[in-house]
C-alpha cells in the first residue's frame, strides 16, 4: 500500500476577507473531492484572508499511481485563476 500526501501554501489575491477566501477554497476542495479520489482539506493559515494552505492525500497500490494522482491535482488547483501555489510538499510513504 502507497499513500502521496501533499501539502500546497496558496495566495488568492482577489480575496478582501475571510469569507471570501472560504467560499474560493470550498469551491475548489469541492471541486477536487467530486473530479479525483482523494482526502483534501485546509489544513493551516485559517486566520489570515489571502494565505491558505491544502493538504491531500491518496491511498493506492502503486507509488506511479500515487505520483500520477498527485500531480493531477496540482496541475488542476494550477488551472484554477482564483489562486497561485507558493509552496508545494509532496511525499509518498
Amino acid at each position: 500500500m502507497m499513500i502521496g500526501i501533499c501539502s500546497l501554501k496558496v495566495i488568492m489575491y482577489e480575496a478582501q476577507s475571510l469569507k471570501a477566501k472560504r467560499q474560493i477554497l470550498k469551491s475548489l476542495i469541492e471541486r477536487i473531492k467530486s473530479r479525483f479520489n482523494v482526502s483534501i482539506a485546509e489544513i493551516g493559515n485559517q486566520d489570515k484572508w489571502q494565505i491558505g494552505e491544502i493538504g491531500f492525500c491518496c491511498v493506492t497500490n502503486s507509488r506511479k499511481h500515487a505520483d500520477e494522482m498527485i500531480h493531477h491535482v496540482i496541475n488542476f488547483i494550477e488551472k484554477d485563476g482564483r489562486l497561485d501555489i507558493t509552496e508545494c510538499e509532496v511525499e509518498i510513504l
